[in-house]
């Protein structure tokens, strides 16, 4: 072949391989990836592999996001891609069984209509139009799940959102949630005339009520939740140990001070039942409540307090206590979302200091750096926030008021089951030795890796803590708190272990240390004039009372200061000009730098690629180049 129709030729089938490639990677390849990223963060967990591989039934996905609005915000138009990449991975892994669709809502057009209609939210921007970013989930008998708005902040939990929302559509039927209170409020039937969460609870779950009285728990319980319960006899310690072992999923609230326990109102002086605790299963798992109860007075929450003659005055009060959400755990699920308060009353503390090996025990909300124990008899009566602070003593670190315990237990009971406890009455009698006849056998150990959550407070679940009383709106998120550890706890095995995964938008570090090296060199120097401003402009407001006079001269400044002190205050006026146009300037240097390091980075970032692989290629084409000369 001639040297000139080599090169049309060569170009000819190198665009038929690049075409071919093309179209057998599209359709072959198609859901192939390799993941370099540091976290895998385009790396399906085992759990949502798990989940996906089991769809029996079709599952769709919509995908709702306003493109020409998001495009305007660089951190959702990331995130969206982010949340496109994810989709496509649980298409590619579902076999087809998730369907995926995005549609992008204008205003007035049928896609709005329907993102609408499906609860998604319409979050007003700058411009006109609203934004709409968020996922509707169906299946194939209609039934439907909205995430309404896909917070940047919350990545962190997108897999688990997106997973468990394909889980819950595939298999419809609620959990089941088994209730074991000593709490009027955790045992109305049906929810009706209880707790506002003991009915949020009844919505979101197939809630399985325990009598006090309980032989046996049912089997087929997807979450225990014990809030205060009764005194127990050892042979039902017995089985809560044995569900545990077997199932591992609970949520327990426990309380040395439990104000709502107390006869009549908040603040009653009955003595009935105020203290719950985990008793002889706490001491196999090396997780006990501290005697006393826990008072902060950096996070002491505002009570009405008698002061005297009948007189109500708002008061911070240490042992009410609204944990805030940078004293929470932003990795764990149960936590991760949380944005406002956990409101507690008189609450206990988790004391881990003799963990057996196999478990992890991860708080999840802690007090403030200055807590201090609070004898618990008194702290459940009428404590003024003076009587707290008069025994308060600081511990030296912050105490843990909900916590996360996994891993493998060994039973509380190493010698077997206790004997029964048989009722008084006859029939009752025989139907508990059935109950026993039934029981499964005893076992040593976790059968399966338990997951427990543990918080040490009841009075937290009281509407009084979390919800201002006649107008049901909510201050606090103890509801959202509680319903996030039933609902992490009751996705089964893996997805239960399924945690939040590290954000895709990684700050840069280095660039951050830079900006807060230009940030201090100004703040610096923006300091120090304001506050040769703030001493100038006090100085003039002297000057200025000196003419606050009733006289003659009332009013006019001239006219009864001196010949200094109007000298004064010409330049005390000057100065303060001068001052205010050099923080002007300070402020304009400052934006300036800092654009001109972000247009620096941009270039970089764009082009630095690029130029460094033009270069290797003109350094080949080069060296090419020289070896034929040498060669001819």
């Amino acid at each position: 072949m001639k040297a000139k129709h080599f090169l049309p030729a060569a170009t000819a089938l190198a665009a038929t391989i690049f075409v071919a490639g093309n179209l057998v990677t599209q359709h072959v390849l198609s859901g192939a990836r390799v993941d370099f990223t540091e976290n895998n963060l385009y790396t399906l967990s085992k759990g949502t592999k798990d989940t996906l591989a089991s769809v029996a039934e079709p599952v769709e996905i919509t995908f709702v996001y306003t493109r020409s609005v998001g495009q305007d915000y660089p951190a959702v138009r990331a995130y969206a891609a982010r949340v496109r990449e994810l989709l496509e991975s649980y298409r590619s892994q579902s076999g087809g069984q998730v369907i995926v669709h995005e549609i992008d809502p204008s205003p007035f057009s049928e896609a709005e209509d329907e993102a609408l209609a499906a609860g998604i939210t319409a979050v007003g921007t700058n411009g006109t139009d609203p934004l709409y970013f968020g996922i509707i989930g169906r299946n194939a008998v209609d039934d439907q799940r909205v995430i309404p708005f896909l917070a940047p902040e919350r990545e962190v939990t997108l897999e688990y959102d997106l997973t468990r929302m394909v889980a819950r559509l595939d298999d419809p039927d609620p959990p089941r949630v088994g209730i074991l209170s000593s709490l009027p409020g955790m045992t109305a039937p049906g929810g009706e005339g209880g707790y506002t969460l003991l009915a949020d609870i009844t919505k979101s779950f197939d809630v399985v009520p325990i009598s006090q009285e309980f032989q046996s728990l049912p089997e087929d319980l997807d979450v225990l939740f014990v809030a205060h319960p009764p005194e127990l006899s050892a042979r039902q310690a017995w089985l809560i140990d044995q569900y545990i072992l077997r199932h591992g999923r609970a949520v327990i609230m426990v309380d040395p001070a439990a104000k709502t326990a107390m006869g009549d109102g908040m603040f009653g002086t009955s003595r009935d039942h105020a203290r719950s605790d985990l008793g002889v299963l706490g001491k196999a798992w090396g997780v006990t409540l501290s005697e006393g109860a826990v008072a902060d007075a950096a996070n002491a929450l505002p009570v009405p307090v008698d002061t005297g003659n009948g007189r109500m005055e708002e008061l911070a009060h240490p042992l009410f206590i609204g944990a805030p959400a940078s004293d929470m755990n932003a990795n764990d699920l149960v936590t991760a979302d949380l944005t406002r308060n956990v409101n507690f009353g008189a609450p206990g503390a988790l004391l881990a200091d003799d963990l057996p090996d196999g478990e992890d025990f991860s708080p999840l909300i802690s007090t403030g750096p200055s807590p201090s124990y609070i004898d618990a008899g008194a702290a459940v009566r009428d404590m003024t926030p003076g009587d707290v602070l008069k025994s308060y003593k600081t511990s030296p670190q912050p105490l843990v008021l909900a916590a996360r315990l996994s891993g493998s237990l060994a039973t509380a009971f190493p010698a077997g089951a206790p004997a029964l406890d048989e009722p008084t009455d006859p029939g009752l009698a025989e139907l508990a030795r059935a109950e026993a006849a039934n029981a499964p056998p005893h076992i040593s150990r976790s059968e399966t890796d338990a997951e427990i959550v543990l918080i040490a407070d009841v009075d937290a679940l009281a509407d009084d803590f979390y919800i201002i009383p006649g107008r049901d709106v909510v201050v606090a998120d103890n509801g959202a708190l509680v319903l996030n550890a039933i609902d992490a706890l009751s996705g089964g095995g893996e997805l239960s272990r399924l945690r939040s995964r590290a954000p895709s938008l990684r700050p840069m570090t280095r660039i951050d240390r830079m900006r807060e090296s230009a940030e201090a060199k100004y703040f610096r120097q923006q300091a120090e004039l304001e506050n040769r401003l703030a001493t100038a402009q006090s100085r003039l407001e002297e000057l200025q009372d000196i003419s606050a006079t009733d006289g003659f001269f009332s009013g006019d400044l001239e006219a009864v200061l001196s010949e200094d002190e109007r000298t004064e205050l010409a330049k005390l006026r000057a100065d303060i000009v001068e001052l205010r146009d050099r923080l002007r300037s300070i402020e304009r240097d400052y934006r300036r730098d800092i654009d001109r390091l972000e247009g620096t980075l941009k270039l970089i970032n764009i082009w630095g690629g690029p130029f460094l692989i033009g270069l290797i290629g003109l350094l080949v084409w080069r060296r090419q180049t020289f070896r034929e000369g040498r060669g001819s």
